[in-house]
């Protein structure tokens, strides 16, 4: 193989740099060398490196002591065309993956394999040689309504299939994760409005006092740093969809000021006395109980029974149990997509495993899950140990995994050993054929 490119390794242990040199010189061009990464920038703009090998820990610590991921951040925003390795301890793994997240192009554990190392660092040179002809990225995906094949999900659909053409205020209720958001985009795919984008407001992740601001708007000079006018979501979301996700947080004094917009279809911004004529149709979330918030006087009826025309209540993950591996597949997909990798099936025992798990995180917890097994995979099925599952020691949960994997697996073996006759397998285990159907569609057999 003919020696290409420039390699930047940055390590604080010495004995690490020589080793991994020694190891690179026969397949680069140019092997550089750094203890310390307070001089790294500098040394990427003098030796214009096609790949970066960069040690996540060194001995001064950076605020968090993250100092690889501030230095990938550093690195990347400064020269974008760079593909950065992770050289990482196995402890340091999760961190790994959240830097893969950040923009790195791959990790590699210490102790390392050699052969290992050199294929990444050679297909990190690989893709950035492949940078300079494609000339732009294309445009990222937004992830499809997934409906799945539960009646819970089946009767939403047809109520989704009902509603979505009219202007009927949603209301979404559900736990976190469940895919809140996923539907409100649904919704509004499917509506008149479409040809507008849905505007989003999540009043969990914006300070109480920015609220009135952030779904009215505001004038100059209505506040401090108020330094222009400016539209909130509900002037964004003129002619279209507003989106409106954890709506229980909004505070008393706002309620009926968004009641009175709602009625009045007009909004008068804040430190403002003219009104401005608003035409949107509100889709509102929330995982809190927005009637017994009411009954408490903590939420005004008036403005629930607004919001409420529709209700839709998402059922968790664990309730949909047959959707979770079908699921676990598109994610599985997307990420293998987004990461440049070759199409991974998932194994058998990492399907019963899946299928087993509660999920309090629901669909957002198992879209975690497969975007790490998806980094941590090397071959072409995902396997138990990429999932990566946490469940606290001595938990229901724990308990209810194990015995369902051993069920799982001692129904799958009786079809392996019976060469596939469910009659006898049913007899071997001393159950009815009826409970054999039912525990094989369960667990995907």
């Amino acid at each position: 193989m003919a020696k290409r490119g420039v390699l930047l390794i940055v390590d604080d242990n010495k004995n690490i740099l020589s080793a991994v040199k020694l190891l690179a010189d026969g397949y680069f061009t140019k092997v550089v060398t750094l203890s310390s990464p307070t001089t790294l920038i500098a040394a990427i703009a003098a030796e214009k490196p096609d790949v970066l090998l960069l040690d996540m820990n060194f001995n001064a610590g950076i605020n968090s002591g993250n100092e690889g991921i501030y230095w990938l951040r550093e690195s990347i925003s400064k020269f974008p065309g760079l593909k950065v390795v992770l050289f990482t301890a196995y402890a340091d793994i999760d961190l790994a993956v959240k830097a893969m997240k950040h923009g790195a192009f791959d990790f590699v554990v210490k102790p390392w394999n050699n052969d290992k190392l050199i294929e990444t660092l050679t297909n990190a040179l690989e893709s950035s040689k492949e940078k300079g002809k494609k000339s732009a990225l294309p445009a990222r995906k937004e992830m499809p309504m997934f409906w799945g094949s539960s009646a819970e999900m089946a009767h939403i659909r047809t109520v989704v299939e009902r509603v979505a053409a009219t202007d009927a205020n949603i209301l979404i209720t559900g736990e976190n994760g469940t895919g809140k958001e996923l539907l409100a985009r649904e919704i509004h795919r499917l509506s008149a409005r479409s040809s507008k984008p849905m505007a989003a407001l999540d009043m969990g992740a914006i300070p109480e006092q920015l609220f009135e601001s952030e779904l009215f708007g505001h004038k100059k000079g209505a506040f401090t740093d108020a330094y222009s006018d400016r539209d909130g979501k509900m002037v964004a979301a003129n002619g279209s969809t507003l989106f409106m996700d954890e709506i229980g947080n909004l505070p008393l004094h706002l309620q009926a000021k968004m009641l009175a917009a709602l009625q009045n279809r007009t909004v008068t911004p804040l430190g403002g006395n003219i009104s401005q004529a608003i035409d949107i149709r509100l889709v509102a979330a929330t995982n809190r109980n927005l009637f017994a918030m009411a009954e408490n006087g903590e939420f005004r009826q008036d403005l629930l029974f607004r919001i409420n025309t529709i209700h839709i209540n998402l059922p968790p993950l664990r309730k949909r149990a047959v959707d979770i591996v079908p699921l676990a597949g598109i994610f599985l997909k997307h990420y293998c997509e987004k990461y440049g990798k070759q199409p991974i099936s998932i194994s058998q025992n990492a399907a019963a495993r899946l299928t087993a798990h509660t999920f309090e995180g629901n669909i957002r917890e198992l879209q975690n899950i497969m975007e790490k097994a998806v980094i941590m995979c090397d071959g072409n099925e995902i396997q138990p140990e990429h999932l990566q599952l946490y469940v606290p020691k001595g938990s229901v949960q724990s308990t209810a995994s194990t015995l369902e994997e051993m069920e799982r697996e001692a129904i799958a073996n009786a079809i392996e050993s019976c060469g596939g006759n469910l009659s006898m397998v049913a007899q071997r285990l001393g159950i009815t054929r009826q409970t054999l159907y039912n525990k094989i569609k369960r667990y995907g057999l």
